[in-house]
């Protein structure tokens, strides 16, 4: 669905990232990994559009992204921001409604099937109970499942969430986690997320793009790819990764930093 070859990306005369290669499909989940100032952010705003590319090609669908129209690309193309505080005080159903802003007129309100489509977006992630809050009212952990909420009412292929945990307490990211797996395994969407913690990877990312301080980059399986090795490097701590068992069987892989992790 989703197909990156050989991209280069940057800000003016400055290269952030090159040569970068992946495929995302649709049922995937790909988590990237990397320290602050690798190029994470600079290759969503690629990926959205937002920059041009400074060498390569970003395909969508066949196409070649530049060939797609602002308005087609984002009935494919879903965002979800690390935060958002509109400046007036938003129902939260109509929040999510703005999510079909693509599908509709430029001037047009939200129609009763986009109304519908809006509904069953927050009946996915279970916080129906909130249609009628103020967006800018409830917590920071509902307010990040409204902003997802959003992004499923517009229906796209490819799902593009930058940070979607973070400043979330631990119950929230793990919350948030579960529901954008369960997102991927509908077979629906795509999704490609960044996130500073191994073991989000480890626990629900079918493959993941691991960036370096030196902004290398290697994309696989995550038992290729997110090893001690590679936190050691990167993060410059002492970890360690377990696999352990869970109560229903299942075997689960964690990160788990040693003794001398913190160590002055």
């Amino acid at each position: 669905m989703l197909n990156v070859q050989a991209l280069a990306c940057g800000y003016g005369r400055r290269t952030v990232l090159e040569n970068l290669s992946f495929t995302l499909e649709v049922g995937e989940l790909l988590c990237l990994l990397g320290p602050n100032g690798v190029g994470k952010t600079t290759l969503f705003k690629t990926l959205l559009g937002l920059l041009p590319p400074r060498g390569g090609e970003i395909r969508l669908d066949g196409r070649p992204i530049r060939d797609w129209s602002r308005r087609r690309f984002a009935r494919l193309v879903g965002y979800v921001p690390q935060a958002h505080t509109p400046p007036f005080p938003f129902q939260v159903e109509d929040v999510v409604a703005m999510g079909r802003t693509a599908h509709g007129s430029l001037f047009s309100g939200p129609s009763q099937d986009d109304r519908k489509v809006a509904a069953e977006a927050l009946e996915t992630l279970g916080i129906t109970t909130l249609a009628k809050a103020s967006y800018t009212e409830i917590s920071g952990g509902e307010r990040q499942l409204v902003l997802i909420a959003r992004a499923l009412a517009q229906q796209p292929c490819i799902l593009v969430m930058d940070e979607p945990t973070s400043n979330l307490d631990y119950g929230n990211q793990l919350k948030v986690m579960a529901h954008v797996r369960r997102i991927a395994d509908t077979g629906r969407m795509g999704v490609i997320l960044t996130t500073h913690h191994p073991d989000h990877a480890l626990l629900h990312a079918s493959r993941v793009l691991a960036l370096d301080r030196e902004k290398h980059w290697r994309i696989g399986r995550t038992t290729e790819v997110v090893s001690e090795d590679y936190l050691r490097r990167t993060y410059g701590v002492e970890t360690e990764i377990h696999d352990i068992r869970r109560r229903d069987g299942r075997l689960a892989r964690l990160c788990v930093p040693t003794a001398t992790a913190w160590a002055p």
